[in-house]
């Protein structure tokens, strides 16, 4: 699967000839060392003068790999209708190809018995070391009806002492574990035992007023799900939970950025109106048709049609997004208005950071070689996880 090319070694590499965004600065002319998958220096050619260096084209750029906290599926699979390590590895492997390595798996909405089986897939891919894999994202089944998007209402539930017990044994054995839920179906203690268990909280697929939602932000939650959908909205009198996503300096909150969920004067007037130190992210929220040629696919027994890359059921509603991260970077560049680099942090550092997902997300000593080599054309040439080069084209041998 990996083609490392010729003049990298397996335990330390010296690459150089591009441009290096470590994830906050970019560095010209500069040299990133690799040692044993992770990363050893982003410096000036001087320290490694006289040593061996692998060479890039001209006019490439090194940036950190992608973070992505909602991936539902990709490469004609979707997680809900296949629950295995394999399953797993394939959603991971097409993301890969748009600059992903970093996934967290996710589940819409399910029975009891599928949640168990998607949390057994994640902790075997965990121990399998699948390239790519982070964690899992349980999105419900702890949600609100009223905003239930594309989630199966008669699988929408509160949730009991079983459920919770479940989400923190999930916790112990995951590298990450988030869950979307609504304050209408879960209690403020309820989130307080599951951060307290290591669990990231997001608020989402609700219609609580902004009191509610900055209450349950003060007992732990730390996310809000694709901010503006399926979600109570902002206005004058009453805020919602979109208000209090933007409001709340604890919150980040991840974003669809495809040209179909959100209007791109709603994404800048919402970055601009964010509170720090909670960011705004980039996610996917990708569906099985990603990385494929598909144009339908079943969930929950309910057919999702796909058409000029937008993903709806039959009556119109939104069910997921048939986009990639890449695509995501360059429409926040070219729609939204971004600088590169910005664009850049949201699809990398800021979703690590939310995730809390320590050493991925940036290019600094220590942290996970993962990364991407971007040609002139901003097109992805070859992607490094943990040190493991895949090309996809354009380097030399």
């Amino acid at each position: 699967m990996f083609e490392t090319p010729t003049g990298i070694n397996d335990s330390r590499a010296l690459i150089s000839g591009a441009s290096v965004f470590d994830g906050q600065t970019r560095h010209t002319d500069a040299v990133l060392e690799v040692v044993d998958g992770r990363i050893g220096a982003v410096t000036d050619k001087k320290q490694f003068f006289g040593e061996p260096m692998y060479e890039l084209p001209a006019g490439s750029l090194i940036v950190p790999g992608f973070v992505d906290l909602q991936v539902n599926g990709g490469g004609g699979v979707l997680f809900n209708n296949d629950t295995t390590v394999s399953a797993i590895r394939r959603i991971c492997e097409a993301h890969r190809q748009f600059g992903t390595t970093a996934v967290l798996v996710t589940l819409i909405t399910d029975t009891a018995e599928r949640t168990e089986a998607a949390i057994a897939a994640g902790v075997a891919a965990y121990k399998q070391n699948v390239p790519g894999f982070a964690g899992l994202h349980l999105e419900g089944p702890h949600l609100s009806l009223k905003r239930k998007g594309t989630h199966f209402a008669d699988l929408i539930r509160p949730m009991s002492e079983d459920d919770l017990q479940r989400l923190l044994g999930a916790a112990r054995e995951l590298p990450r574990l988030v869950v979307t839920l609504a304050p209408e179906s879960v209690t403020r203690d309820q989130v307080r035992r599951l951060v307290h268990g290591g669990v990231v909280v997001s608020l989402g697929h609700s219609d609580t007023d902004i009191e509610t939602a900055q209450a349950y932000a003060e007992a732990g939650a730390t996310l809000v799900t694709h901010l503006f959908n399926a979600m109570s909205p902002l206005q004058h009198r009453e805020p919602g939970l979109v208000g209090a996503a933007l409001a709340t300096d604890a919150l980040s909150c991840g974003l669809i950025a495809d040209g179909h969920h959100v209007h791109p004067v709603a994404i800048r007037l919402a970055l601009d109106a964010k509170r720090k130190p909670g960011k705004i992210f980039l996610v996917t929220d990708a569906m099985s048709c990603v990385g494929t040629s598909e144009q339908q696919f079943v969930l929950n027994g309910r057919t999702i049609f796909r058409s000029e890359g937008r993903l709806a059921l039959e009556d119109g509603t939104l069910a997921g997004a048939d986009t990639d991260m890449l695509s995501s970077v360059l429409f926040m560049r070219n729609k939204v208005g971004l600088p590169l680099e910005e664009a850049l942090r949201m699809a990398s550092i800021y979703p690590a950071e939310a995730g809390s997902l320590p050493g991925y997300g940036r290019l600094c000593a220590g942290d996970r070689a993962d990364f991407l080599v971007l040609n002139k054309r901003l097109e992805i040439v070859a992607s490094v996880i943990a040190g493991q080069w895949l090309r996809h084209d354009g380097l030399p041998e």
